[in-house]
């Protein structure tokens, strides 16, 4: 797993000056670019400042601490995808703000050798997102056609009357419950099996809702993107019956890579 740097931005309030950088993401490159006017807030040009062979995305801005609103979260990350295409990248949070050129070029010296170890461990690694939904319905009537017990005491519920099959409705709710969480962990166990060969790691993030069992994101070499993208739909094919494979990527290392800075309240 790479190195975990957690990414904060506090305490910048709106300002006259507008002299500040937005910064999107940190790269190698010893030559300045420019990736034209793409940036936040209204189609900001786009361009690096650079430290040495590291450089800062950036685009102009004044100091304010943005919303995410949705359209200033997908220019902060179509900044990062379109830095990706010819870059490795670490991310910076939503929202990174710095009082000046200056101020940026300072970030870069002052954590240089922390970015450039991070940088060599991303180098030409991207990251997929993978979500997995079930059916549940299918899933327990699998459960009741296949599980012994959960099939006798729904025979026992049937033959008797409500007021003597509470205690077997209690018991048979528990079982099936039960039974779907094993079942769960086995599905999300395969689905990180079949991965494990085309990924160089995984992070687990808590699902979302009832019907989700998976929501996970993996780093993959962009040489395996193909083989790791093959391996989802074969593992999707497996399932077909009872989960929904929600697919996304490739992204930056946004679950990889956490940069966390203590910005400095502005006057």
């Amino acid at each position: 797993m790479p190195d975990q740097t957690t990414a904060e931005n506090e305490s910048l309030t709106p300002s006259a000056n507008d002299g500040g950088k937005y910064v999107y993401c940190i790269i190698r490159s010893e030559r300045q670019r420019d990736f034209g006017a793409i940036g936040i807030g209204g189609g900001q040009r786009v361009f690096t400042v650079a430290f040495h062979d590291l450089a800062a995305v950036v685009s102009d801005t004044p100091i304010v601490i943005y919303d995410p609103t949705r359209d200033n979260v997908l220019a902060h990350e179509f900044v990062n995808e379109t830095v990706m295409r010819e870059h490795t990248v670490i991310p910076m949070s939503f929202g990174t703000v710095f009082r000046s050129e200056d101020d940026v070029t300072e970030l870069l010296r002052s954590t240089y050798q922390a970015f450039s170890d991070v940088l060599d461990k991303m180098q030409d690694k991207i990251e997929f997102g993978l979500k997995v939904l079930w059916d549940r319905e299918k899933v327990v009537a699998n459960l009741e056609k296949d599980n012994d017990e959960i099939r006798r005491l729904k025979d026992e519920i049937s033959r008797h009357t409500a007021s003597s099959t509470y205690f077997a409705r209690m018991q048979l709710g528990r079982l099936i419950e039960g039974a779907l969480e094993e079942m769960s962990a086995r599905y999300v166990a395969d689905i990180h099996d079949a991965l494990k060969p085309v990924a160089v790691a995984s992070r687990s993030n808590k699902p979302i809702g009832d019907r989700m069992i998976l929501n996970a994101a993996f780093l993959v070499n962009r040489a395996q993107e193909a083989a790791f993208d093959e391996r989802v739909k074969e593992t999707s094919r497996k399932y077909e019956d009872v989960l929904s494979f929600k697919y996304s990527g490739p992204w930056p290392p946004y679950n990889f890579v956490n940069i966390k800075l203590k910005l400095e309240k502005a006057d």
